[in-house]
């Protein structure tokens, strides 16, 4: 029997057709479909930028707005209202049509406002009284999905939407604006678990600055201004609020005996919206509430111990309320409140171009023991933070400058492990949002 020869199949080019057009079609598809995601992709990124760059702008609104109507009446609406509010003005802007669609007009469907008085939560709304944090946050932002539904078809992906979350409040920072005045005090009366700094206590009434003629706790002459700079125009520019003066725990100030009541009293009674001399309102705008007691509080240093008087009464201090006899006095309680009811929209005799908290100055607490008339050293102990209760008068014995003290102002520039009890010259910023203690969020 013959063998028949086993010929190798060799498959000839017309069998072949079609092959490349297959394998070009697969990888058409593969493109394409990468592509496509490539394009959602990146719309997805947008727009979660887009939004929390609008919740962001949303939660520092709320904060800003809650430290200003702190402890007033709708303390907690009306810091939902301005944080919704810029909400809504970031959504419609242009190139976000997108997002202005999805809050449609009713930002509160679409995002969340709580407050809370720990940056650590918890969060809720209306929150406690004495809330200084807010957070905004929107958990479903839906997307339009150009080949996202074909690829959700396969199971390979779920809804196309994005979130997002921000968390405001206020953050100590460095006392660099420091008024030019120093206030003596005492290292041993310190204790801030009793509300005692130095010994002073909330609402109480000082002197901040001496009148030409009156004489102060280190001896004769004004030692209360503090040596910043060359001049009279230094001390102005500084009182308006135009320093950047620093100073450190530990630090020394220089005294200077000087008592420069002209240039003085221009610069602190701008923030009254009273303008003498080279200052402006353009520079140096009022404070939201410039009001204050008529006749004013006038001191008398010719008896021992010295007298703070109004109305020919002495002035005493009660949780903060000023009063002389039966007189009340306009004084911080009064002024928050006022300020408060200003943000609200209910207030009267807010000024329109006033700024929050220009009534509040950052003076330097000295250790004033052993020390003499004259140019002098003085250690630095701490900083209060003073509510100025009237302007200054330009000239005479009753030139002085009154302040309440109000806090310590504490600053290092870090908020440290619980950042809701440091107090001190604060700014609004953006926190790491924390879900429950010591637990940062991933979408903030």
């Amino acid at each position: 029997m013959n063998l028949r020869i086993q010929r190798p199949f060799t498959a000839t080019p017309r069998r072949q057709e079609g092959a490349v057009s297959v394998l070009m079609v697969i990888a058409l598809a593969a493109i394409t479909m990468m592509a496509a995601l490539a394009l959602d992709g990146g719309h997805i990124m947008l727009n979660k930028t887009r939004l929390q760059n609008a919740v962001d702008a949303a939660a520092l609104s709320g904060a800003k707005t809650l430290s200003q109507v702190y402890g007033g009446a709708n303390s907690a609406s009306t810091t939902k209202t301005a944080a919704l509010y810029t909400l809504t003005q970031n959504a419609n802007a242009a190139g976000n049509n997108e997002l202005a669609t999805a809050v449609a007009g009713n930002p509160g469907a679409f995002a969340v406002v709580e407050l809370s008085k720990s940056v650590y939560g918890p969060f809720s709304y209306p929150g406690p009284t004495d809330a200084k944090y807010v957070r905004v946050s929107v958990p479903n932002y839906s997307l339009t999905g150009f080949f996202w539904s074909f690829v959700q078809s396969f199971g390979a992906v779920g809804n196309k939407a994005v979130a997002a979350i921000a968390t405001a409040g206020p953050s100590p920072t460095n006392p660099c604006d420091l008024a030019p005045l120093m206030i003596c005090g005492d290292e041993t009366k310190y204790d801030p678990a009793a509300g005692m700094f130095w010994g002073f206590q909330f609402g109480d009434l000082q002197v901040l600055k001496s009148a030409a003629g009156n004489t102060s706790a280190i001896g004769p002459g004004n030692f209360q201004l503090l040596d910043f700079g060359s001049g009279g125009s230094s001390v102005r520019d500084d009182l308006a609020g135009g320093g950047s003066e620093c100073r450190n725990v530990g630090d020394t100030v220089q005294t200077s005996p000087g008592n420069t009541v002209g240039p003085a009293s221009q610069g602190l009674n701008t923030r009254f919206g009273i303008y003498n001399g080279p200052v402006s309102a353009s520079d140096y705008p009022p404070d939201l509430v410039t009001s204050s007691s008529n006749p004013a509080i006038t001191y008398n240093d010719s008896v021992t111990p010295a007298q703070t008087l109004y109305k020919g009464q002495p002035v005493t201090s009660s949780a903060g309320n000023l009063t002389a006899g039966s007189n009340a006095i306009l004084d911080y309680n009064d002024w928050k409140a006022s300020v408060a009811a200003c943000v609200a929209g209910t207030g009267s005799g807010c000024q329109s171009n006033g700024v929050f908290e220009r009534r509040m100055l950052k003076v330097v607490v000295g250790n004033c023991t052993g020390k003499q008339g004259g140019s002098t050293t003085i250690p630095v102990l701490g900083f209060g933070c003073y509510f100025v209760v009237q302007p200054m008068s330009s000239g005479g014995t009753q030139a002085q400058i009154f302040g309440q003290f109000v806090k310590e102002c504490e600053g290092d520039n870090v908020t440290g492990p619980s950042p809701s009890t440091d107090s001190g010259p604060q700014i609004i910023q953006l926190y790491k949002t924390y879900l429950g203690i010591g637990t940062p969020s991933t979408d903030s």
